[in-house]
């Protein structure tokens, strides 16, 4: 296989995001890794504490916002709305990600993506939904609720 990307989780990433659940869901927790590779960057989250329900697909997306922060309707408002500094439509945001797949509450997830440069999103905030997105709905999928949130900082 020519370009390999197993062994780059092995290295420090060049930027990471502590993640967090909300006052609704304060039992998420995990981190979002992101290592630059030839191509694009390497994406790899680890999550728990997922709602154990039906919904087992979250919606997972780079927000604008530098604030992990909101008020009592959202409490990740200041999150702001997905990543998209070209003003594409949905789902072809920058910020737009891989669902998460939860199964028992926890989601693994390793994927390469070419929609940004790890320099572009320092400061951002990663976004977990509370539902899948729909990939249709303007502005942004329809996913729900922010139920849980990271800032991306540089490691």
């Amino acid at each position: 296989m020519r370009n390999s990307y197993y062994n780059v989780l092995n290295r420090p990433p060049q930027a990471i995001a502590q993640i967090q659940g909300g006052k609704e869901s304060p039992e998420i927790c995990g981190v979002v890794r992101f290592y630059k590779v030839r191509g694009g960057v390497l994406v790899c989250a680890e999550i728990s504490g997922l709602p154990m329900s039906e919904n087992q697909i979250h919606g997972f997306h780079i927000h604008a916002g530098t604030k992990c922060a909101g008020d009592s309707t959202d409490d990740f408002s200041l999150a702001l709305g997905h990543y998209n500094p070209t003003n594409q439509p949905h789902p072809q945001h920058s910020g737009d990600l891989l669902p998460l797949l939860s199964v028992n509450g926890t989601a693994f997830s390793v994927f390469l993506t070419d929609r940004f440069d790890i320099c572009e999103i320092v400061g951002k905030t990663v976004i977990i939904h509370e539902n899948a997105d729909d990939f249709i709905s303007q502005p942004s999928g329809n996913a729900g609720a922010k139920i849980a949130c990271g800032v991306i900082t540089v490691r």
